[in-house]
């Protein structure tokens, strides 16, 4: 019995085999000794928030044991400088990477305010559409509704309002009134008393709205859109000074 065998076909398979391996060996190599070139460093901010900058970020990656330009990209702990970056509370994530030509790509996506908690006796500071508490910032000022009254202080001690027994319930309101064009254009400013009812203040008119507790948030709205497009029209804006939808079933305009 003959057994026929190319030997050629056999010595070309090795010979690629052995060019693979060290074409893995070599690429292997590189990469355990490849350096940060540069740092690209990508905020993302569709929504025009300038509270920080490139800078800002670079100092929040500052590293005590490495200099992050010429660092070997192996030998850092990405997770750790993602971590640092985070600290910040304008920052609601970010993500680290190095491309093919051997930058490091850092994307920072900025928490976008809601409302702002203006003070007399302390620092302002924002509510981002998480939840979480954030401080004014020298470089940016975002036009949001504004929130006032000696209830506020209990917030700005916190990291993030949802930790207050009434924080859900406020957030839906300020949802609300932030997804809606019509309520964005009418209410200026939420002030809330020691007991937690709000007046609501609108852009136009010199009405007082007194809304209450943040609860049954669909029905009072649908009262004050009933006053702002039925009643206002026909008795003039300026008629009212005081307009409450505590009632059940009814407007109360005096």
């Amino acid at each position: 019995m003959k057994i026929k065998v190319n030997i050629g076909k056999k010595v070309k398979a090795i010979a690629a085999l052995v060019v693979l391996f060290a074409l893995i060996g070599f690429s292997e190599g590189q990469q355990g000794g490849s350096v940060v070139k540069d740092i690209v460093i990508k905020i993302e901010n569709v929504r025009e928030n300038h509270f920080i900058d490139e800078h800002d970020v670079l100092e929040l990656m500052e590293l005590d044991y490495a200099n992050l330009k010429g660092a070997n990209l192996n030998r850092l702990d990405l997770k750790e400088i993602e971590k640092r970056i985070t600290s910040d509370r304008f920052i609601e994530n970010a993500q680290l990477y190095s491309d093919v030509k051997g930058n490091l790509i850092v994307k920072a996506t900025l928490r976008r305010p809601v409302a702002r908690i203006i003070r007399s006796d302390g620092p302002d500071a924002y509510i981002s559409e998480d939840g979480t508490i954030m401080p004014t910032s020298e470089k940016f000022t975002a036009r949001v509704v504004l929130i006032s009254g000696t209830y506020v202080k209990q917030f700005t001690s916190l990291e993030n309002i949802r930790q207050h027994n009434d924080g859900d319930e406020l957030m839906a309101m300020l949802h609300t009134i932030g997804q809606d064009n019509f309520w964005r254009a009418q209410i200026a400013q939420l002030d809330i008393d020691s007991k937690g009812r709000i007046s609501l203040m609108p852009q136009v008119g010199a009405q007082t709205i007194e809304f209450g507790r943040a609860e049954d948030l669909n029905t009072k709205l649908m009262k004050l859109k009933i006053f702002y497009k039925e009643i206002l029209p026909q008795m003039g804006w300026n008629k009212y000074k005081r307009v409450s939808l505590e009632y059940a079933g009814q407007i109360v305009a005096e």
